[in-house]
C-alpha cells in the first residue's frame, strides 16, 4: 500500500476535522504508523499456491468463503477498515443469500467476471474459489491496496466517477463480461454512469449487481446535492413501465438499456438494498 492511500482511507478525515495541536501530533504519528502497518500488517497472497495446499476451498459454498476471506457480502466479517487484526466479527450485509441464487448455477463455467471498488480484494478472492474456472477483474480508485495474487485475478485502476476513465481503461478493451458487481463509490452520479455505460459491455444472459442501490437515498454524504432520480427511482420508474430523465444518461445508452435489460430484481439485505440485472 501507497503512503498516500494509507492517509486517505485512515487519516484525512481526522486531519480535516482536527484542531492545530491534534494537526501536530497526528503529522508525526502518522508516518510510523504507516511503517509499522507495512511491516506487520500487510501481506500479500498467493491464491494459487493457497489453492494448492487447501483445495478443500473449492467446495465451499460462498458465505463460507465470503466470511473466510473477510468481505461484508456475507453474514460476519471483521471490520476492514481497522488499522488493527480486529478479532471481533460484525455484522455483514448479508447479500450473499441473493448471490448465491443468481450464481449457483453457473459457478463452474468459464466467465468472465468485474469487480468494480475491490478494497482490498476479499470478494476476489472469494470469487476464485467460487468460479473456480473463471477469470476474475478487479478495480478500484485504490489498487495497491489489493491484497492478492493469482494467474485468474486482475487488478487495475479505475475511477467509476469518470466516464473518460471507464472508456479508456475498460470499454476501449472491447472485453465482454458475464457478471458485472458494481460496490464502488455508492455516489449518485457514479452508481447511474457506471450501470448505463458497463451494461454495454455485459455479455448475453449477463448478471449486472449494484450494491447499497439505497445509499444516495438514505444518505446525505451519497447525494450532497439532494438531486433525483437516483439509480433505485431510476430503476423503480422502469420495472413499472414509466419514463424517466437523468442528465447522467444519454439518449443512446437509455434507449440500449431499455432494448437489452431482461429483469430487474431489487433485493433487501440486512440494512441496504442490492439490484441484481440480467441482460436479454
Amino acid at each position: 500500500m501507497k503512503f498516500q492511500t494509507f492517509f486517505q482511507i485512515y487519516y484525512k478525515h481526522r486531519i480535516i476535522k482536527a484542531n492545530p495541536l491534534y494537526k501536530i501530533y497526528l503529522s508525526i504519528i502518522i508516518p510510523i504508523r504507516f511503517i509499522l502497518y507495512i511491516i506487520f500488517l500487510e501481506k500479500r497472497v498467493d491464491l494459487d499456491n493457497l489453492a494448492i495446499n487447501n483445495p478443500a476451498l473449492f467446495d465451499k459454498d460462498l458465505n463460507y468463503l465470503f466470511e473466510y476471506f473477510n468481505t461484508d457480502k456475507g453474514h460476519y466479517f471483521y471490520n476492514q477498515y481497522s488499522r488493527t487484526k480486529n478479532k471481533k466479527k460484525i455484522e455483514g450485509h448479508k447479500y450473499v443469500t441473493f448471490y448465491e441464487k443468481y450464481f449457483k448455477t453457473i459457478k463452474d463455467r468459464n466467465l468472465n467476471i468485474l469487480e468494480l471498488g475491490s478494497f482490498k480484494g476479499a470478494a476476489a478472492a472469494a470469487f476464485y474459489f467460487f468460479f473456480k474456472n473463471s477469470k476474475i477483474y478487479s478495480g478500484d480508485i485504490f489498487p495497491d491496496l489489493f491484497s492478492f495474487l493469482s494467474n485468474r485475478n486482475f487488478n487495475f485502476k479505475i475511477d467509476t466517477g469518470s466516464e473518460n476513465s471507464i472508456n479508456s481503461l475498460i470499454l476501449a478493451n472491447n472485453i465482454k463480461f458475464d457478471i458485472i458487481i458494481e460496490d464502488a463509490s455508492h455516489f449518485l452520479k457514479d452508481q447511474i454512469i457506471s450501470l448505463f455505460l458497463f451494461f454495454k459491455i455485459l455479455g448475453p444472459k449477463g448478471i449486472f449487481v449494484i450494491e447499497e442501490l439505497d445509499f444516495p437515498d438514505t444518505r446525505k454524504d451519497m447525494n450532497i446535492y439532494n438531486e433525483q432520480p437516483t439509480l433505485r427511482q431510476i430503476l423503480y420508474a422502469i420495472i413499472n413501465k414509466k419514463d424517466f430523465d437523468s442528465k447522467y444518461v444519454n439518449s443512446f445508452d437509455k434507449e440500449y438499456f431499455m432494448k437489452n435489460f431482461d429483469t430487474i430484481k431489487i433485493y433487501k439485505g440486512r440494512i441496504n438494498e442490492i439490484a441484481f440485472i440480467i441482460k436479454k
